[in-house]
């Protein structure tokens, strides 16, 4: 009993971590939308989702790290993945002339759908502990 409500617990935490990162790539897209050369990024978040679940996601994972060649230079991550996730580039509906692909109407549209889902989780998740804390009480 224990092991399946802590895996119905953990699917819904990685739905939540997923969101929030596809949050801040969805963000740095926008606020990109003007720099020459910028390719927008995304990824699929049901395919992640399976992977994150299925394989789980490794103890401090967090991308590529970069090489440092002098202990006062600042840790950084690479631009390839993000948490462990493969990111995608978008293809341009219409490319601009200085190179960038971000289409803010998509992007708009990206980022409030995610952020629905995001509300949506957190309210299934509040609903659900609240039912299990129900059931927990004594009646009286």
């Amino acid at each position: 009993m224990i092991d399946r409500l802590n895996a119905s617990l953990n699917v819904m935490q990685q739905s939540l971590n997923l969101r929030a990162e596809r949050q801040e790539v969805l963000s740095a897209n926008i606020a990109n939308a003007d720099t020459p050369g910028y390719k927008a990024r995304d990824f699929d978040f049901k395919s992640e989702l399976d992977r994150v679940v299925n394989q789980g996601r490794a103890e401090g994972q967090s991308g590529l790290s970069l090489s440092m060649t002098s202990s006062r230079h600042i840790p950084a991550q690479a631009n390839g993945s993000v948490g462990g996730i493969d990111m995608l580039y978008r293809n341009p509906t219409q490319p601009s002339l200085d190179g960038n692909t971000v289409d803010m109407d998509m992007e708009r549209v990206n980022f409030a759908d995610n952020a629905v889902h995001y509300q949506a989780d957190v309210q299934f998740l509040t609903s659900r502990l609240q039912g299990l804390k129900n059931a927990m009480q004594r009646e009286s």
